[in-house]
């Protein structure tokens, strides 16, 4: 059996991992095209799903032009489209585990007409709730032109801006109210917009 030199055996492997980190790099690179397209495709199906348009990834945008403006910007720091009759507003925020997000349509007298919520690592069963249809549809009918909608626990079902939380998802919750009042102090100048 051959014996090698620590010298070879240190060389050997830091030219393997040489070759291996140049392909990763390669692959990565690769890649990054294609990854971009699918997370366009995928924000597009969110937006179009909160105006109640069901598609396809490949449909998306073909079907995202149709239905969705996106206004010339001033400040170019608001990322929100119009469709007709309304706006839709993007909502970024923090849940218990990680970063939670979504889209909110609302019609010319604010009141909501569609929402999708997104989370990256909430709990299964508790905070990921807030990604099902069922969650989202709570949202539905609530208004947000003169306060934002508020997620607390025993809601008034006959308020227009009050919705139930998911049991044993209090964090997740409060982090959903934080991005509706972070949304509705940042996009309430957009009234005016929507009722041109």
């Amino acid at each position: 059996m051959k014996s090698f030199s620590n010298k070879y055996m240190l060389l050997y492997a830091l030219g393997l991992a040489a070759v291996v980190a140049v392909l990763l790099t390669l692959v990565a690179t690769s890649l990054k095209p294609r990854q971009q397209k699918n997370q366009d495709a995928e924000k597009k199906q969110m937006i179009l799903k909160t105006i109640g348009i069901e598609t396809s990834r490949e449909e998306a945008a073909e079907l995202f032009e149709k239905n969705v403006r996106i206004p010339q910007k001033s400040n170019g720091e608001d990322d929100y489209y119009l469709f007709n009759g309304g706006v839709i507003i993007p909502l970024k925020g923090n849940g218990l585990w990680g970063p939670i997000g979504g889209y909110l349509a609302l019609d010319s007298s604010f009141t909501v007409v569609g929402a999708v919520f997104t989370h990256e690592s909430e709990t299964p069963g508790l905070g990921a709730e807030i990604a099902t249809d069922k969650f989202a549809q709570r949202f539905v009918g609530k208004q947000m032109a003169s306060q934002p909608i508020v997620v607390r626990k025993n809601a008034d079902h006959n308020s227009i801006n009050e919705v139930d939380a998911i049991s044993g998802s209090t964090m997740t919750c409060n982090g959903v109210s934080a991005m509706m009042t972070a949304a509705f102090e940042h996009y309430s100048h957009l009234r005016k917009e929507v009722n041109k």
